[in-house]
């Protein structure tokens, strides 16, 4: 259980049998009367956000999540990804609606975070970069030397990124899974 006073941006907590996280926080002490904590909650099932003011006597359920380090398997059809546990042994599969972009940047046997809400997994943790090749672009145009022009290109899943005119097809580069976006060049085709 946590107290109000515990509140703060980040915490995981559980209100009406969901999980949220707190991604706004604001503290007020009125002239009279007891302190007031408002938050903005985001479900983390939907997606939703919702407002909510805790007075400084509330106690707030701790949410049941726990987080396994799983190795991505193969993708077994009809929106379903297999992941392995390396400490168990076990098979967990997860929905393509839980993963979202994150299913264009797995490798196989790729260590992931996953967080499990009452052994339903909901969210997932890339590492940071993934490297990946350029399967398909556009050649750069020389001479079009200008800061931040970039262009399309799809890595080996169709993913489409914008890379800048020099990366060309056959090149490794690093993608950000956070954002999905180009980091920088690997190697050279």
């Amino acid at each position: 259980m946590f107290e109000a006073s515990d509140l703060r941006k980040g915490l995981k907590i559980e209100l009406d049998g969901d999980p949220y996280i707190v991604t706004e926080f604001d503290f007020c002490k009125p002239g009279k009367g007891q302190a007031l904590y408002r938050c903005k909650l985001k479900n983390m099932l939907s997606g939703s956000t919702l407002d909510k003011t805790f007075r400084s006597v509330d106690k707030i359920e701790r949410a049941s999540l726990e987080e396994k380090t799983l190795e991505f398997s193969y993708p077994e059809g009809n929106g379903i990804y297999v992941f392995f546990d390396p400490k168990t042994n076990d098979e967990v599969r997860i929905e393509e609606s839980t993963l979202g972009d994150a299913k264009y940047f797995l490798d196989d046997g790729m260590g992931c975070a996953v967080l499990f809400f009452r052994e339903k997994p909901i969210e997932i943790t890339l590492p940071f970069f993934v490297e990946k090749r350029i399967v398909e672009t556009e050649p750069g145009a020389r001479g079009d030397t200008a800061t931040n022009v970039t262009k399309p290109a799809k890595i080996d899943n169709g993913y489409e990124i914008a890379v800048p005119l020099f990366v060309n097809q056959g090149d490794i580069v690093r993608i950000d899974t956070r954002t999905g976006q180009y980091a920088d060049r690997i190697s050279k085709a």
